[in-house]
This record gives structure tokens, sequence and C-alpha cells, in this order.
């Protein structure tokens, strides 16, 4: 059963806003709206801003964000001079009501034994007029006396942390609600190289759309997050319907972490496989969603187009007609070809920036 906080006076609660992967936003907007029942209020590169009726734990299990926050305050106005400092500390101290933002975080996450523990994160990105040192001791400057007395600073594992993240001329405040296992999960045990990340392996999902009595597919599944993710929505619906997962890779490492990262999640159908000669039947499967090889992990362009040629064909063979795909790939205008060969229709795309690569998420779907 969730937590609930309820104010003590007539106040709307603060807005909360979460942390995404940079091109998911829409996506983590979605979610915030459809499964949370939260007013999107804006949305930026990597941020959502948003507000709610009443504030329960369920903000905690959103699969989309890295992070979600109570909004202390926020500023799209930084003047990249040293001037912004000023700026931040005078924020910090006059703007929230920090007394409430604290006894809200404390229904969301109860104090643990012993003395409670804080932390201060001050993360910076772009050239400002400023060092990130520099704007943290602001930011400490400004929080001066907001602490309450016998609170003690950790640096690890502290119960309560307070933000600053400064992009460009954005600077968003605020106080964590969630911990490590909301973008990195707790399931995920083991890790094989270029591991996608779960957040963004569940906004493919989400894409995806899958529903009761499909069979959902992932033919180069890695350490297995995309079939982790799936396996998690079909859970979900599980009394509506079995949606079966199956999924397998060329390299048997890859497939015994995602035996290993699958334990405690349920039945999914897992084998070692070539992607490019699926034994599977055609027309068997309802969704197709993967993260093929980039370019740079197969050492060239020239090798990474027959792959994709070669798996596109099987993709092509077992999807049913009017299945759909999900595919997150570096060589987006090759594969785009390829897919369009084939008479597959383009449905949307996003940039996304993994490992630091841009490449495109793509949703396609084959004629009925």
């Amino acid at each position: 059963m969730s937590r609930t906080s309820r104010p003590t006076d007539d106040r709307p609660l603060p807005p909360l806003y979460a942390m995404t992967h940079g091109g998911i936003e829409s996506t983590a907007a979605d979610e915030i709206t459809r499964d949370l029942g939260g007013e999107v209020k804006k949305t930026a590169r990597g941020l959502v801003v948003f507000r709610t009726d009443k504030l329960t734990d369920d903000v905690l299990k959103m699969r989309t964000t890295e992070d979600v926050f109570l909004l202390a305050w926020g500023s799209n106005s930084l003047t990249y001079t040293s001037e912004d400092l000023d700026t931040i500390k005078t924020w910090t101290a006059r703007k929230p009501d920090w007394d409430r933002l604290f006894k809200l975080h404390h229904k969301i996450r109860p104090k643990t034994k012993g003395r409670p523990t804080y932390h201060i994160v001050c993360q910076m990105q772009g050239e400002h007029g400023f060092r990130r040192a520099d704007a943290r001791a602001a930011f400490i400057a400004g929080l001066a006396g907001k602490i309450p007395h016998g609170w003690q600073y950790s640096n690890e594992n502290a119960w309560l942390e307070i933000w600053l993240t400064i992009y460009s001329k954005t600077a968003v405040c605020g106080v964590r609600l969630s911990d490590r296992t909301m973008r990195h999960r707790t399931y995920k045990l083991d890790h094989v190289a270029a591991s996608l990340r779960p957040t963004v392996a569940a906004a493919m999902v989400r894409y995806a759309g899958i529903g009761p009595g499909m069979t959902i597919l992932d033919p180069m599944c890695g350490a297995g997050t995309i079939m982790a993710e799936s396996l998690m929505v079909a859970n979900e619906r599980s009394k509506a319907g079995r949606i079966r997962v199956i999924g397998g890779d060329i390299d048997p490492n890859a497939v015994f972490v995602t035996s290993q990262n699958l334990e405690k999640l349920g039945q999914a159908d897992l084998a070692r496989w070539d992607a490019r000669a699926l034994p599977l039947e055609s027309n068997s499967v309802d969704r197709i969603i993967s993260n093929p090889p980039f370019g740079k992990q197969l050492s060239s362009l020239e090798q990474v187009m027959p792959l994709y040629e070669a798996t596109a064909a099987e993709w092509d063979r077992v999807l049913r007609p009017g299945g759909r795909a999900v595919l997150l790939a570096m060589e987006q205008e090759g594969l785009k070809r390829i897919l369009l060969e084939k008479g597959w229709i383009p449905a949307r795309s996003s940039r996304v920036r993994l490992l630091g690569q841009l490449c495109v998420m793509s949703v396609w779907n084959k004629p009925g």
C-alpha cells in the first residue's frame, strides 16, 4: 500500500521534477500523466516538471525516470557569469520552504535509526563564468541555517539529499525522493559491455505498447535489460492475459548474464542463437524490441550494415502483419533504408545519447 502525505495546510503540494535520460522526456511525461495521474507543467532536455494532487511512494515506481525530486526552485535565466553565484545563494536561502520540503520527504522516505544524515550534490554541465566548486559554495551558503541542528553530513548513503543541477541557462534545485535503485534497478546484478540503461529500455517497452496475449522478442538481448523491463510490464498485466517474453544472443556470456538478471522477475524463454537465423516460426511475434550493435561496437560501418540487412530480414519474417518494432541504433539512415524497402512504416523517432554516442530510438509498424 502506498504511503500518502497529507499537507497540514490548504496549500497545494509543491511541484516535483523528474530527471530523465536525454531524448525520452516525452515518454517520461506520458508515464507521469497516464500512470501517476500527474500534470506535466514543463519539459526540457533531461527534465520533466510536474504536479500531483497527492504525494505517494508511487512516484518512486516510475520506470522511465532516473530520479525524482521535490522542486525547491528553478531558473531558466542564468547569465553564464559570476553573477549567477549570487542568484544561487539568494534563491536557495529565500525561495523554498525548506521545512515543508523536508517533512514531505520524510513521509516518502521515513527516517532510519540513528542521527539523520544529509548530503549536498552540485552538478554542472557546459561552460560558465564560474567553477562547479564556486556554485557548490554558493549553494551551501544559501543553505546555511536550513538544515536542522543535529543532522550529520555524509558522503555516502545519506538519508536526505539536496541537489543543484546546472546546465546552459537552466538551474534546478530540489530534495531527492528517489535513490540509486530507481535508475539502476534491483534486478540488474550483472552487466555486459555497452549494456542498455534500464530507463531507456523502459521507454522502448512503453513505445512498443505491450498488451495481453502478445509475444515480445528481443533478438539481441545483451544483459537482458529489455527483456527484464518487458517482464515487469507482463507481471503487472498478468491478470488480463499472459504475455510471452522471448530473447537470445549469440554470445554465451550474454545469455548467462541475462539468465541471472531475469531470475527473480518471472518466466521468459531464453536461448543462445544467431539473430540472422532465428529458430522461430514466421509471423509468430507481436512486438520486436531491440538494441542492435552499433558500428563502433563492431569496429566499422562495413560490418554493421550487412548485420542489419540479415537481422532485418529475420525481423520481417517473424513479426506478424500489424506488428510493431522499437529499435535503438546509431546507424539510423542505413537501418531506415532497409526497413522502408521491406514496406515497414515509420511511426515516431527520438534522438538519444548513449555511451557518448548519438543514436535514434525509432518505432516501426509492419503493414497488416
